[in-house]
């Protein structure tokens, strides 16, 4: 797989770098498919994601593959994670508001160009939050934003910064990850979007919706892809640290639950020619 600069340009007083990647593609029957796959919790995703993600992107005939690796270590994630999760099989990984919690990731997101941090980040921080990929139907862009109900209000507005990064591409596939916690700031990014992307999916709350639908004007949508990590667990975490913690325990470091995972996400379909989105359906493997 090899890339090389396509763009660069000055936005929000910070120069943002999009790369162009080869992407190898199937023959499908119709339409471009995408997997957007939700959080990776711990050890249980991302051995999960190693074992099964090329064989549930061969099942579910997808050609491209973004993966949420935002919890890999538990609370944010490393180099080697993000690195194995590239080799499972995702063609890129998107962050949220866990980017910053491991330090040795920042000099990492400088280099490697398929992962993504939320593009409404201060602009000195590291990494890009922006990507466009050479794949055999055009160009495939990915945006990584994040909300700012109940998260990190130090960050830029999505929804212009969303704006400004679309004034500059001209990718007619282009694919939102929206790392936000309130269910109504993702609605109100889908709408928002609606008719300018092909999908807006959101992470974070690691629960699965149901909602998942083409918008009017040709977007596609899911509140929340849901996670990829433990079965038996509250968000990841083992059931009885999360339920002390609402009985009132003193607060500790979160631990992984062990036992079986599970992948959440989204298969959207979208044409090729127009960038609209034909279908959605949410994803769940155990």
């Amino acid at each position: 797989m090899c890339y090389t600069i396509k763009l660069l340009f000055k936005r929000f007083g910070v120069f943002t770098q999009l790369w162009t990647y080869t992407i190898e593609r199937k023959e499908q029957a119709m339409g471009y498919k995408i997997l957007a796959v939700g959080d990776t919790v711990g050890s249980p995703g991302l051995e999960y994601l190693q074992r099964r993600l090329r064989a549930i992107k061969s099942e579910l005939g997808a050609d491209f593959v973004v993966v949420n690796g935002e919890n890999a270590n538990v609370v944010g994630c490393t180099p080697r994670q993000v690195d194995a999760i590239l080799n499972a099989g995702a063609d890129c990984v998107t962050l949220g508001n866990h980017t910053w919690t491991r330090w040795e990731l920042q000099p990492y997101l400088d280099d490697e160009m398929r992962v993504l941090r939320p593009a409404n980040f201060a602009p000195q921080c590291p990494g890009r939050g922006c990507v466009g990929f050479d794949t055999p139907v055009g160009e495939v862009a990915v945006i990584n934003l994040m909300g700012r109900f109940t998260l990190d209000p130090n960050t830029d507005n999505p929804f212009l910064v969303a704006d400004g990064i679309l004034e500059e591409l001209g990718a007619k596939i282009i694919l939102v990850d929206f790392h936000a916690e309130g269910t109504s700031e993702k609605l109100a990014m889908g709408y928002y979007l609606d008719g300018r992307v092909s999908a807006v999916w959101g992470t974070h709350t690691h629960v699965q919706t149901s909602d998942a639908r083409v918008l009017p004007k040709g977007t596609g949508f899911i509140t929340d892809l849901g996670m990829t990590g433990p079965f038996e667990s509250v968000l990841g975490i083992k059931p009885e640290q999360s339920i002390g913690r609402f009985l009132g325990d003193v607060p500790r470091r979160y631990e992984c639950a062990p036992g079986k995972a599970k992948l959440e996400g989204a298969l959207f379909t979208v044409d090729e020619a127009t960038g609209r989105c034909l279908e959605v359906r949410a994803v769940r493997y155990v």
